[in-house]
C-alpha cells in the first residue's frame, strides 16, 4: 500500500511522542533521566547511525527528505520559543543588586570549564574529521570549550521544580548565575560566527536592533498584555529573520528578542505554562531532529571516547570553577558542590549550541555526537549528584546571598 507524505509523517509523530513516554514511564527513570532526557536518548536511538544503520529500510521509509524536511520546520520554531523565553527569564536586576557574588560566580562557573573545554578541543584539532570544513582552529576550540560550559537555564529550572528548590534562596541565587553565563554563551557564540565578509551587514543589523528595540519597549509597556503574547511572537520571527539575514544565526536573534523583553510584562503562571507546554507539545521533535544529525562513521569507540574526555573537562572544570567561588566568597561546607553539580545541567542550550555549530560546519556530526552524549552524561548526573546532598546540608535551601 502506497503511503502519502501526510501519513508516513503521523508515523513519525507516533514514533517521536510514543517510544520516550514509554520508555520514561514504564522504566521509571525521572530520578536520573527526565523525560527532556530520554526523548534525547531516544532521538539518538532512533536516528540514523543506530536505528538506521540496523533497519535501514525503515529508516529510509519513516524518515525520507520530505518528512524530515517538515520534522526541522515544526523543530526550529519551537527551539525558538524557546530560546526566547529564557532570555525573558534573565533576571539582570537581581544579578546587579548582588553583582559582586553573581559575577564572580558566574565567571569561575563559565571560565573554569571553558578553558578546560578549550584544552581538550586543542587536542582533537591534530586529528582529521573533528573539526569543521569551514572553521579556523580557534572557532573550533572555542566552540567546544564553550560546549562544555554552557548551563541549560530550561532545564535548569525543571530540575530546580523537581528538587523543590527553585522559589528558595538558593534556587533563585543559582538562576542569576545561570543567567550571566547565558548571555555570556550567546555572545561568544555571536564571535564564533562573526563573519568578516558580511561584518558590515552584522554591524548595522546590530545598530538596526539596538535603534528598533527602544520603539518595540515603549509599544510594549503601552499595550494590554494579552497583547504583547502575540506582539512577543511576531517581534520573535522578525528578530530570528533579521539575524539569520546577518549571518549571525536565527537563534542568536531569537535570545536577542527574548533578552530586551521584561519578564513584568508577563504573568509568570502563564509564562511557566506556555514553557511546559512547548516542551511537552513540540519540543520532543527537535529532539528527535537532533538525533537524526548524529553521526558514528568515525567509529563508536572514538566518538565516547572523546565525549568521556570532554565530560570530564565539562564536570571537573565546573565544578573546580565553582569550589573557587566558594572560597572567595567563603560559603558553607557543601554549598559549592550543590551549586556546581546544578550548574552542570546542560542538555537543551548546549543542544541548540553544538546545533549551530555543526549548521556553521565548524564542527562535524561526529564531534556533534560526542558533544550530545556529554550534555546527555552531565544532565544526568544532576540530580542524582545534588538529591543526597540537598537532605544533608537541608539549612541552605533557605539561606540568603
Amino acid at each position: 500500500m502506497h503511503m502519502g507524505t501526510t501519513e508516513i509523517f503521523l508515523i513519525a509523530m507516533t514514533i517521536i511522542f510514543s517510544v520516550p513516554y514509554l520508555i520514561w514511564r514504564l522504566g521509571g527513570t525521572d530520578y536520573y533521566a527526565p523525560l527532556v532526557v530520554v526523548q534525547i536518548i531516544a532521538g539518538i536511538l532512533l536516528g540514523p547511525g543506530i536505528m538506521g544503520r540496523a533497519y535501514p529500510e525503515y529508516y529510509s521509509f519513516v524518515f525520507n527528505p520530505q518528512v524530515v524536511q517538515s520534522l526541522n520546520g515544526i523543530a526550529w520554531w519551537a527551539v525558538m520559543i524557546f530560546v526566547m523565553i529564557a532570555g525573558v527569564e534573565l533576571d539582570l536586576k537581581k544579578a546587579w543588586t548582588h553583582r559582586r557574588e553573581s559575577s564572580i560566580t558566574a565567571g569561575l562557573a563559565l571560565g573554569t570549564p571553558l578553558v578546560f573545554g578549550c584544552i581538550a578541543a586543542i587536542g582533537l584539532v591534530g586529528y582529521a574529521g573533528w573539526m569543521g570544513p569551514k572553521a579556523h582552529d580557534w572557532q573550533f576550540v572555542l566552540g567546544v570549550g564553550m560546549s562544555c560550559a554552557v548551563t541549560a537555564l530550561p532545564i535548569l529550572i525543571l530540575l530546580m521544580e523537581k528538587l523543590e528548590i527553585l522559589r528558595q534562596p538558593i534556587g533563585q541565587r543559582i538562576l542569576r548565575y545561570a543567567s550571566l553565563d547565558d548571555i555570556a554563551i550567546w555572545g561568544v557564540l555571536a564571535v564564533i560566527l562573526l563573519d568578516w565578509d558580511r561584518v558590515g551587514r552584522q554591524a548595522g543589523f546590530l545598530v538596526v536592533f539596538a535603534i528598533v528595540t527602544k520603539l518595540f519597549r515603549m509599544m510594549m509597556v503601552r499595550i494590554e498584555e494579552r497583547d504583547r503574547w502575540y506582539v512577543s511572537f511576531i517581534w520573535l520571527a522578525v528578530c530570528a529573520l533579521a539575524a539569520d539575514w546577518a549571518g549571525l544565526h536565527f537563534m542568536v536573534g531569537a535570545f536577542l528578542a527574548g533578552a530586551v523583553m521584561d519578564a513584568e510584562w508577563f504573568n509568570q503562571e502563564k509564562m511557566d505554562f506556555l514553557r511546559a507546554n512547548i516542551l511537552m507539545a513540540v519540543m520532543p521533535v527537535f529532539f528527535l531532529s537532533t538525533g537524526l544529525r548524529t553521526n558514528w562513521a568515525m567509529g563508536g569507540s572514538a566518538v565516547f571516547l572523546v565525549a568521556g574526555v570532554l565530560l570530564v573537562a565539562s564536570v571537573a572544570g565546573k565544578l573546580a570553577g565553582i569550589h573557587v567561588a566558594g572560597k572567595i566568597l567563603k560559603w558553607e561546607q557543601g554549598e559549592a558542590s550543590i551549586i556546581g553539580w546544578l550548574l552542570q545541567t546542560k542538555a537543551l542550550i548546549m543542544i541548540i549550541f553544538a546545533n549551530i555549530l555543526l549548521d556553521k560546519q565548524i564542527i562535524t556530526s561526529e564531534t556533534f555526537t560526542a558533544l550530545l552524549l556529554m550534555a546527555i552524561g552531565s544532565t544526568m548526573l544532576t540530580v542524582p549528584m545534588v538529591a543526597p546532598k540537598l537532605q544533608r546540608v537541608a539549612q541552605l535551601i533557605f539561606k540568603t546571598s
